[in-house]
């Protein structure tokens, strides 16, 4: 129970009628996951090392290298922020009622 946290979700595309207290199932699918994992994880990783590497074999400064690396991550993820619209489409999750 110590993990235990309230998530809200947003649902868009259900047939039936629920109440609320009602036990439902969540299901969300597995390689959408690995996906979601991907952009928000994988992804900004291998983009700021290879901003590293270039940028510290162009300048040769730690430091300027460093900062830049970590200031690309800046507009990856505006530019997640704003195809968050599109993305919601992409992953969705669909409810299940508990028997």
């Amino acid at each position: 129970m110590a993990d235990y946290q309230d998530k809200e979700i947003e649902i868009t595309n259900f047939q039936k009628k629920y109440s609320p207290g009602q036990e439902v199932t969540v299901i969300f699918q597995e390689s959408k996951g690995f996906t979601a994992l991907f952009y928000g994880y994988v992804l900004p990783f291998i983009i700021v090392l290879l901003t590293l590497i270039v940028t510290n074999s162009v300048t040769n400064d730690e430091l300027l290298s460093g900062l830049i690396s970590l200031g690309i991550l800046i507009p990856y993820y505006i530019t997640l922020f704003f195809f968050r619209h599109l993305l919601k489409k992409v992953f969705k999750f669909e409810v299940e009622e508990t028997i």
